[in-house]
């Protein structure tokens, strides 16, 4: 029982939703209503600035990691420890709070992946990083990085880099970074078309 209570709280941690949250406190405007309407740190940063943003991103790497970290911290096993990765993340993306309409969920699993593997969530960020400094799109840096972790969580386990992951985890941040992509599907048309907004521009556009 102690292990589904985990999972439990996992959902309902990763549903906290920050971005709302700073929002509504620093201006009083619901996100969800302004901007690209996503709740997550790349709209607060076109609505509110950098300070608000950064806070948002950093809460919401943090609720993705917090409760791997505590199952870890207890000797749960790899199966719980994915479950409360995909718990933590399906809270952000469908979140009870806000009627289960959230943000993409790339930063919570951001930090719920970097928990469970921190070399291949480094490789990952780099890949976030080089993308976005070369096209200015945070959307499409998402989602490579997104892609890339578990191929870089495999490729690292079978040539002795790290300690090869267990294949409940493997298939299990795999699914999550399918269930990412798919909340990119509008980015896609738009990059696809030329009208994603880059970082920097106010509009319209959205990422996490």
């Amino acid at each position: 029982m102690i292990w589904i209570g985990l999972v439990v709280v996992a959902y309902l941690l990763g549903s906290v939703p920050f971005a709302y949250l700073v929002v509504q406190w620093r201006t009083a405007v619901d996100i969800r209503t302004v901007g690209s309407g996503n709740v997550g740190a790349t709209n607060v940063l076109r609505v509110t600035g950098t300070p608000a943003a950064a806070a948002v991103l950093a809460l919401d790497i943090a609720k993705g990691a917090v409760p791997v970290l505590i199952g870890r911290a207890l000797g749960a096993p790899p199966a719980v420890l994915g479950a409360c990765a995909m718990a933590a993340v399906l809270g952000h993306v469908f979140p009870v709070f806000l009627g289960f309409r959230g943000g993409k969920g790339v930063a919570t699993s951001a930090g719920a992946i970097g928990a469970l593997s921190p070399a291949p969530m480094l490789a990952a960020a780099l890949v976030f990083g080089v993308v976005v400094a070369w096209k200015r799109f945070v959307s499409l840096g998402s989602m490579l990085a997104v892609a890339a972790f578990p191929i870089f969580a495999y490729v690292f386990g079978r040539f002795g880099w790290m300690e090869p992951m267990p294949k409940v985890l493997l298939v299990g941040t795999t699914v999550a970074a399918g269930l990412i992509l798919i909340r990119h599907t509008e980015n896609v048309r738009r990059l696809a078309v030329g009208k994603e907004l880059r970082l920097g521009e106010r509009l319209q556009g959205d990422s996490q």
